[in-house]
């Protein structure tokens, strides 16, 4: 499929997602609330775990829908926990574009939070677009249709991202040891081989969410079925996070 056809299905797409998932409005970070902080914490504010956040295409600024998740873990956690999003422009025409310039702020912004706060535990949410963005910036972007592709993150650095959730990612590739969901096809724009071998390094701290018929990370037929992983998954998703930063 071309970029093309894929920016305007994605349109569809934004169009109905407030129509199929529509979280608690009153939560922090929920769609319809103020944006959320992209900046980094300053150093000597630290909290013990830092949740960032990307949004998914044709979303307005801070978390999107995936605020609910956020919202919930911080409920259930005993820790101090902080949220954020990726500044990006999340959009669907230029999708290539809007991509890269995700994972280039991301690994700024995960960089200058490690430096700032060198012993907390940071976690990665990402939805459809924000999917690819989180994965990519450590595995590794770009290629074929994207363009270019760039290195990943150091390892210094990734190694301070302690579980990473995604939704719907376009990258996705069947087989991989992170993979849920019912998918048995890759997605719009499958990963190398290079930039899966290096999120296998990861592959205990990631669940990466994508299920049969899918519009993008399956490349199937259902704008549905990609909008509404929340639906589905988000109790596991938490349950995940909450395992994986201790509570």
């Amino acid at each position: 499929m071309t970029l093309t056809t894929f920016s305007s299905s994605m349109i569809l797409g934004s169009l109905l997602i407030g129509a199929c998932v529509s979280p608690d409005p009153g939560d922090p970070g929920d769609p319809g609330d103020p944006a959320v902080d992209p900046s980094p914490q300053a150093a000597g504010t630290c909290s013990a775990v830092a949740i960032i956040t990307a949004r998914a295409s044709g979303e307005a600024a801070g978390e999107g829908i995936t605020g609910a998740l956020v919202s919930q873990i911080i409920r259930s956690s005993k820790q101090t926990i902080s949220r954020a999003s990726v500044n990006y422009p999340a959009t669907l025409t230029n999708y290539a574009s809007s991509s890269a310039q995700g994972v280039a702020a991301l690994k700024a912004q995960l960089t200058q939070q490690v430096q700032n706060c060198p012993d907390q535990k940071i976690v990665l949410a990402g939805y459809s677009q924000g999917a690819h963005v989180i994965l990519d910036a450590v595995g590794g972007g770009g290629g074929g249709a994207l363009g270019a592709q760039t290195a990943p993150v150091p390892a210094s650095i990734a190694n301070h991202v302690v579980a990473f959730v995604s939704f719907g990612d376009p990258r996705h590739v069947i087989g991989q040891p992170f993979d849920l969901g019912t998918s048995r096809r890759n997605g719009l724009f499958p990963r190398t081989a290079q930039q899966l071998q290096t999120l296998q390094q990861f592959a205990a701290k990631i669940q990466a969410n994508c299920d049969t018929n899918d519009t993008f990370c399956d490349s199937g037929a259902s704008v549905t079925v990609h909008l509404t992983y929340l639906n589905r998954d988000q109790n596991a998703a938490a349950q995940f996070v909450l395992d994986q930063v201790g509570g």
